[in-house]
C-alpha cells in the first residue's frame, strides 16, 4: 500500500484509489504537499483542506482541457478532463454527507467525467435503468470483436464507491479486450442513486438486481448486444454481500463474482464499534446511517443485523468466484472462507487469495488492481464464453 499519509490509512486510501483510476504522480504529490499537517486533524477540518488542494487541481486541468478544445485537441482535452473528474470525486467522496457545496462538487463532477468520456471517444454510454419513480444510471462498455450477442458482468459499487470509479480502475475495458461487455451500475445507496435520487440501500439486493437483469433483456438497444443467458453479476468490497445475495435470488444471473469478500457485515460494524478494523471513509457512522436511511445508531444496527450471508449461499447454482486481499485491514480474510465453504451447490466454486507475490493484497486490491482484476476477467471470460487471448 502506498502510505502518502504515515498517520491517516483513510486518506491513503482515497490517494491510492486515485492512482488506480489514473491519477498522476506529479499533481498527487502538487496535491497531497500541503496537506501533511491536515492530515493529522479532525474528521471535519482535514476533509476541508483535502477538497480545496484536489478541486483546485481539477479546476486547473479542466482550463488546460478548455485550451486544448479551442485548438481542436479533443483528444487531449477529454484526458485531462478524465483526470479532473477523478479528483473531484476524490475530494468529494471524504466529504461529510450534508457538507457545504457536496452536492454541487459532485454534479461538477457528473458534467465533467460525462465532457471527458465524449470527447476521448471512450468506449462508454450512460445509461438509464427504470427503478421505482426515478431510475439507477449506468455506464455500458461494449466486448469488442464481437458478432452477435456477447457476454456481459454486471459490475456494482461497496459501500462508497460509485460507478465512475469502477470504470476508471479498469476492469470494464479489460472485460471488453476479453470480447465480454460491462455494465456498471450506481445502486441503491451509492452514487447518484443516493445522492441525486435519495435511494437508500436494502438488505435483499436482488430486489434492484432483477430490475437490472429485467431491462437488458427487454430494452430493444440492448438486445443486439447482449446475450440474456450469459450475464454475471461482481460486486466491490460491500458488493461482495449485494453480489452473492442478489445471485443466490436471482437465478438468471450465470455466474458471480466477488472482489473482496463480505460476508458478514453485521459483524464487520460490531467490530468497527469496538474499534477494530479500519474505515474507509472519514465520518463513518454518519455515512452509513445515510446510505441506509437510519434515523440514528440503534436503527443503523438494526438494519446491519440483515446484512449477511448465513443460510443464503446454498441457493446459488452457478459458478461463483471468491476472491480477497491477503492483508485486508477493513475485512477479515476469514469471511472470504466462509463465503466460499458455503457455496455448496455452485458447480465452480473457487476461492483466490492475493498475496504479496501477485499484489493486490489490501482491501478488494486498492493497491495494485492490475493483477488482481486480470485475474477476475480472465475467469469471468472462460465462465461466460469469452478470450483470453488475442
Amino acid at each position: 500500500m502506498f502510505k502518502y499519509f504515515p498517520t491517516n490509512y483513510v486518506w491513503n486510501l482515497s490517494v491510492d484509489l486515485a492512482i488506480e483510476m489514473g491519477a498522476r504522480m506529479g499533481e498527487i504529490e502538487e496535491m497531497c504537499a500541503p496537506l501533511q499537517e491536515a492530515a493529522r486533524q479532525p474528521d471535519a477540518e482535514g476533509t476541508r483542506a483535502f477538497r480545496q488542494t484536489w478541486a483546485d487541481m481539477a479546476d486547473k486541468l479542466c482550463g488546460l482541457a478548455e485550451e486544448d478544445e479551442r485548438r481542436g485537441r479533443l483528444i487531449s482535452a477529454g484526458d485531462k478532463y478524465g483526470r479532473a473528474a477523478t479528483y473531484y470525486l476524490t475530494a468529494e467522496r471524504l466529504q461529510a454527507h450534508g457538507a457545504p457545496g457536496r452536492l454541487e462538487l459532485y454534479k461538477r463532477f457528473l458534467d465533467v467525467f460525462k465532457r471527458g468520456i465524449q470527447l476521448a471517444g471512450e468506449n462508454c454510454e450512460r445509461v438509464e435503468i427504470p427503478y421505482g419513480d426515478a431510475h439507477i444510471s449506468g455506464l455500458f462498455v461494449r466486448a469488442e470483436g464481437v458478432t452477435g450477442p456477447a457476454p456481459i458482468l454486471v459490475q456494482v459499487n461497496g459501500l462508497d464507491s460509485t460507478k465512475e470509479m469502477k470504470y476508471r480502475v479498469g476492469l470494464p475495458q479489460w472485460l471488453a479486450k476479453r470480447g465480454v461487455s460491462s455494465l456498471i451500475i450506481d445502486q441503491p445507496g451509492t452514487g447518484e442513486a443516493l445522492r441525486l435520487h435519495g435511494m437508500h440501500a436494502v438488505y435483499d439486493s436482488e430486489r434492484w438486481a432483477s430490475k437490472v437483469v429485467d431491462w437488458l433483456e427487454s430494452d430493444p438497444e440492448r438486445r443486439a448486444d447482449v446475450d440474456p443467458k450469459r450475464i454475471g453479476l461482481e460486486g466491490v468490497s460491500l458488493g461482495g454481500y449485494y453480489c452473492p445475495r442478489a445471485v443466490a435470488f436471482e437465478p438468471r444471473f450465470a455466474c458471480g463474482v466477488v472482489w473482496g469478500a463480505n460476508h458478514d457485515w453485521r459483524d464487520v460494524q460490531k467490530k468497527r464499534l469496538a474499534k477494530e478494523g479500519s474505515f474507509p471513509v472519514p465520518h463513518y457512522w454518519e455515512h452509513v446511517r445515510w446510505v441506509w436511511g437510519a434515523k440514528d445508531m440503534d436503527d443503523f444496527m438494526r438494519i446491519a443485523e440483515n446484512v449477511h450471508l448465513d443460510g443464503v449461499l446454498d441457493r446459488i447454482k452457478v459458478p461463483f468466484l471468491v476472491t480477497h486481499g491477503e492483508k485486508d485491514s477493513q475485512i477479515p480474510l476469514h469471511w472470504a472462507q466462509r463465503t466460499y465453504d458455503q457455496l455448496v451447490n455452485s458447480p465452480k466454486r473457487e476461492l483466490k487469495i492475493f498475496t504479496a507475490r501477485e499484489g493486490g493484497v489490501q482491501h478488494s486490491s486498492f493497491d495494485n488492481s492490475a493483477n488482481a482484476g486480470a485475474y477476475i476477467a480472465d475467469w469471468v471470460a472462460e465462465t461466460l464464453g469469452g478470450r483470453t487471448a488475442l
